[in-house]
């Protein structure tokens, strides 16, 4: 049986935290081992060393039949059997083992009859030194992890988060916002991948913000240019004798003159400088007052009415454009329904298009074969925005297409 693949998709900051620790840990791990084999080697040989050396001297006694020293015998009671063997056969040898409960380091050597001789040195302190060294590696290796693990995920993913929380306000349409890393900013300082991110962030932005101002100052100034000549060019037409030449005329004059109102109100509120000019207004009066200027066969539900605290003009402005774009682009009947803070304009049309659903209204894109600059619902949306207010489009799952528009605080009626 195969196991599927494991991915981990966790947080950025966890992972970068858990990957320093695991480094950390096998650093720590592979000097620590370096360490205690090279204490370990230093301290056993030393003891050796001592070890041979008071063997050579048991030896020399023992073949002059002086007496030998404490700690050296022949075939002695806890002589490992392996350093017996050795010693019979005619070599000399060391070897640690325990003795009386206590570590020791023995040494044997051959002695006349086939017997062993041995000595023993106590070797507690070298365990007590190893073991000493071993809990300093440890207790010194989890500190530096520590140290490193939380100076490691602060450094970073501080800096990470910046980034992404500048990302996010750049998103939602601030354009001033900056991450200003201070490595990005000194060139001279190192340059890690988090500064080359934050560093094409800013530039993105910059860039951004530079095309936006660029084509709000067009778009005003196309606007305003065309106010004068288009002012003239109606009051021209109110003079044509009348027929369907003239009507024609007037009809195209008016649609250049709403198209260029609706520009100018695009770059207003681009430029984020509209104002509240905020008034208590019955949302049920409101709406009924939007359908009768709109002229349209619009029928309006009151299912619960409110009165609210905001800026009519450009309540009435979002409605007026959404039961214009219903009736232009829909089909009947048109239904606006007020339910508490919540407005909705509801056709029965094909629906809005997939691209406004998934991204929003666009300007100057509409579907092929309908009329309208896809000014109207940008102008809506916009105006909304101003408000505080939520507008949302959706096709309900039996046909049509439904604006929802959500005001912010009501007040009972």
């Amino acid at each position: 049986m195969r196991l599927p693949l494991l991915r981990w998709t966790g947080p950025l900051a966890v992972r970068a935290a858990v990957f320093i620790t695991v480094m950390c840990c096998a650093l720590a791990a592979l000097l620590g081992v370096l360490v205690h084999v090279s204490v370990t080697n230093q301290t056993v040989g030393e003891a050796r060393d001592t070890a041979l050396a008071r063997l050579r001297e048991a030896t020399d006694a023992y073949e002059a039949g002086d007496p030998l020293r404490r700690g050296a015998g022949v075939d002695p009671a806890g002589l490992p059997e392996r350093l017996r063997e050795l010693a019979v056969s005619g070599r000399r040898g060391t070897m640690v083992a325990d003795y009386e409960g206590r570590p020791t380091m023995w040494a044997a050597g051959p002695a006349a009859g086939g017997r062993a001789l041995a000595v023993r040195i106590d070797h507690t302190q070298g365990e007590r030194t190893i073991d000493g060294l071993d809990s300093a590696i440890v207790w010194s290796s989890a500190l530096a992890i520590g140290a490193t693990l939380l100076v490691g995920a602060f450094a970073v993913t501080r800096r990470l988060h910046t980034t992404a929380r500048v990302a996010r306000r750049i998103s939602a349409g601030d354009l001033d916002a900056r991450v200003g890393d201070p490595r990005a900013l000194d060139p001279s300082r190192p340059q890690d991948e988090v500064a080359s991110v934050a560093a094409a962030l800013d530039s993105m932005a910059a860039s951004l913000q530079g095309k936006l101002l660029a084509e709000q100052r067009f778009t005003a100034d196309v606007a305003h240019e065309l106010r004068t000549p288009l002012t003239g060019l109606h009051a021209a037409a109110e003079l044509l004798p009348p027929g369907r030449p003239t009507e024609l005329v007037q009809d195209r004059v008016a649609a250049l003159r709403t198209l260029t109102e609706d520009l100018l109100e695009i770059s207003r509120l681009d430029s984020g400088r509209e104002r509240l000019e905020l008034d208590a207004e019955p949302l049920g009066e409101l709406a009924e007052r939007v359908v009768r200027g709109s002229g349209t066969d619009t029928r309006v539900d009151v299912v619960r009415d409110v009165r609210v605290e905001t800026d009519r003009r450009r309540l009435e402005r979002v409605l007026g454009n959404l039961v214009g774009n219903a009736h232009r682009h829909g089909r009947g009947p048109v239904v606006l329904t007020v339910d508490g803070p919540v407005i909705t304009v509801r056709d029965h049309g094909s629906g809005y298009p997939e691209y406004l659903l998934a991204h929003g209204p666009q300007r100057f894109r509409t579907e092929s074969g309908t009329k309208g600059h896809g000014l109207g619902l940008t102008i809506a949306l916009g105006q909304a925005e101003v408000l505080g207010a939520r507008l949302e489009f959706a096709n309900p799952p039996d046909g049509g297409a439904l604006a929802t528009l959500t005001l912010p605080q009501p007040q009972p009626h």
